[in-house]
C-alpha cells in the first residue's frame, strides 16, 4: 500500500496529510502556525513544515507541496534569502501594479498578454515595488521563486534550477497560461532586467527527490491544488472560504478578462482555472464573532436567528482592504443601522451575508467570461458553519454542495503526488465522502441591498 504525503503551505499555517496513494484514504495528518502578516521570513514556513511533518513521513513514498499564490521570494547567486517575503495579502505594491497596467497599454493588455490584470497581489506587482523601494535587494536578486517552488527545491537538495507547475506560474503575471511559456518582457518592464526563474514542469511529472529517497512532485498553487483535491471538473465552480475567498471554475480554454475580475490562471492538470479572488472572508466571520463575544458555534446560532437580509443591515466586509473588487485602502463598512435593527442576531446575519454577496458577485464574473455553472462547492474553514451554507443558498445562483470538512489543498497535492507514482495522463481517482446539497433558495434583496451599498461608497 504506497503511501503518498501532500502539504498545504497556507497564510496561517502548514497542514501536512498522508493518504492511500491508490484509494485516497487518511492515514494521519498534522499542522504547525505560521507567523502573522503580510511579509514573512521564509525560514519560518521552514521551520513549520519540519514541525508538522516529523515523524510522519516514514514510509511514504511521494510528496507534492501546494503553497499560497502570488508571493515573493528573492534570493541571491548563492541562493540566500534577501529579505522577508512579501505575501499575497501585502498590498504596498497597489500603485506598481496600477503603474505596470498603465505602461503595457492598459488593462486588456495584460489580460493578452497573461491572461490576467495585475492588482496587488501578484507577484510582477511586487517584483516592481522591490525595484522601486529596495533598489539595492533588488540588484542583488538573482532569482525568484513562489513559496511552493521556494519549499521545493529546498527539499530537493536546493538544486542548480528550481521548478513550479504552470498554476502557480499563472499567478505571477509574468507567464502565459496562453502560450505555455514566461514573458520574460512583463519581467523586464517589472523589474529592469530578468533573473532566473523557475522551470515549469508537466503535470504529474516528478521533478526530483528528498535526501530521504521520497519522490517529488511540482506542487502547485493552493486553490489550483484545492481543484484538484476536491475533484472538480468543468461545470463545477468552487467557492473556498479561508483567509482569502475565491470563486473558481475549471474550463477547457483560457480567459482574458481586460475588466480585471477574473484571473486567468492555469490549472495543475493542463487546463484552465478562471477565478476571481477576494481578501475577506473566513476572517470576517471570526472578527465579528469576536466583537459579539461569542464562540463560532453561537455566532451560527446567532445569525440563524435573524431575518434575510438582517433586518436591513448591510456589511461591506473590506476588513483588509479588498482585491476583487480593486479597492486596496477600503475599510468595512456598516449601512443601514437604526435603533430596530441593531442587534446582534442582525450583526451576525449581515456579516454572513456580506462575505458570501462579494463571494456571488464573484461568481456572476466568471459567468461573464462563459462559465456556466452546474453546483457551487462550498469549501474551506468557513463552509463547516451551518449558517454559511443557509445564506449561500440564498445568494447563489446553482445548487450549493458542501462535501464533507477536508483539507482539500494537501488533499490535491497529495493526489498529485500519487500521480507522479502512478505516472499517465491524468491524476488517480479518489472517492470523497457523503456531501450535502442545498437547493437555491433566492433572496433578492440580500444582493440587493449589498449592491447598493457598495456602488453608494464605491461607484
Amino acid at each position: 500500500m504506497p503511501l503518498v504525503a501532500g502539504v498545504d503551505s497556507s497564510t496561517q499555517s502548514v497542514k501536512v496529510v498522508v493518504r492511500d496513494a491508490e484509494t485516497g484514504g487518511v492515514v494521519r495528518e498534522r499542522r504547525a502556525p505560521h507567523p502573522d502578516g503580510t511579509e514573512v521570513d521564509p525560514a519560518a514556513w521552514v521551520h513549520a513544515l519540519v514541525d508538522a511533518s516529523e515523524g510522519l513521513l516514514d514510509d511514504v513514498a511521494a510528496l507534492s507541496i501546494a503553497g499560497q499564490q502570488h508571493g515573493m521570494v528573492a534570493l541571491d547567486e548563492e541562493g540566500e534569502v534577501i529579505r522577508p517575503a512579501l505575501l499575497w495579502n501585502d498590498t504596498r505594491s497597489a500603485p506598481d501594479a496600477a503603474a505596470l497596467v498603465d505602461e503595457l497599454g492598459g488593462p486588456q493588455a495584460w489580460a493578452d498578454a497573461v491572461g490576467s490584470v495585475p492588482v496587488a497581489s501578484f507577484t510582477v506587482s511586487k517584483v516592481r515595488w522591490l525595484a522601486r523601494v529596495e533598489p539595492e535587494n533588488a540588484a542583488r536578486t538573482a532569482r525568484l521563486m513562489l513559496p511552493h517552488d521556494y519549499l521545493t527545491w529546498l527539499l530537493a537538495g536546493r538544486p542548480e534550477g528550481a521548478v513550479t507547475d504552470r498554476g502557480d506560474a499563472s499567478g505571477t503575471g509574468y507567464w502565459s497560461p496562453q502560450s505555455g511559456t514566461y514573458r520574460d518582457d512583463l519581467l523586464q518592464l517589472a523589474m529592469g532586467r530578468v533573473p532566473a526563474t523557475p522551470r515549469v514542469a508537466a503535470p504529474g511529472e516528478a521533478i526530483g527527490e528528498t535526501a530521504d529517497g521520497i519522490a517529488l512532485g511540482p506542487g502547485t498553487g493552493d486553490n489550483m491544488a484545492a481543484a484538484l483535491g476536491i475533484g472538480a471538473v468543468p461545470g463545477d465552480v468552487v467557492v473556498s472560504l479561508g483567509t482569502s475567498g475565491t470563486a473558481f471554475a475549471v474550463a477547457d480554454a483560457p480567459t482574458a478578462d481586460g475588466s480585471g475580475l477574473v484571473a486567468g490562471f492555469a490549472d495543475a492538470t493542463g487546463r484552465f482555472l478562471p477565478l476571481v479572488c477576494t481578501l475577506n472572508a473566513a476572517r470576517v466571520i471570526t472578527t465579528t464573532a469576536a466583537l459579539l463575544g461569542v464562540g463560532l458555534d453561537d455566532f451560527s446560532d446567532l445569525a440563524l436567528s435573524a431575518p434575510a437580509g438582517a433586518g436591513g443591515l448591510v456589511l461591506l466586509p473590506y476588513l483588509d482592504g479588498e482585491r476583487t473588487p480593486n479597492l486596496p485602502d477600503a475599510r468595512g463598512s456598516l449601512h443601514g443601522l437604526s435603533r430596530e435593527n441593531l442587534t446582534p442576531a442582525n450583526v451576525a446575519r449581515a456579516a454572513v451575508e456580506g462575505m458570501l454577496c462579494g463571494l456571488a458577485d464573484a461568481v456572476d464574473a466568471l459567468v461573464d467570461v462563459g462559465v456556466q455553472p452546474r453546483r457551487i462547492l462550498l469549501v474551506g474553514g468557513a463552509a463547516a458553519s451551518p449558517v454559511v451554507a443557509q445564506v449561500a443558498a440564498t445568494v447563489f445562483p446553482a445548487p450549493v454542495v458542501v462535501p464533507p470538512p477536508g483539507e482539500y489543498v494537501a488533499d490535491g497535492a497529495a493526489r498529485q503526488a500519487a500521480w507522479v507514482l502512478a505516472g499517465g495522463g491524468a491524476p488517480p481517482s479518489w472517492e470523497h465522502g457523503r456531501a450535502s446539497t442545498l437547493e437555491p433558495r433566492p433572496v433578492l434583496q440580500v444582493r440587493e441591498a449589498y449592491a447598493a451599498a457598495r456602488e453608494a461608497l464605491y461607484p
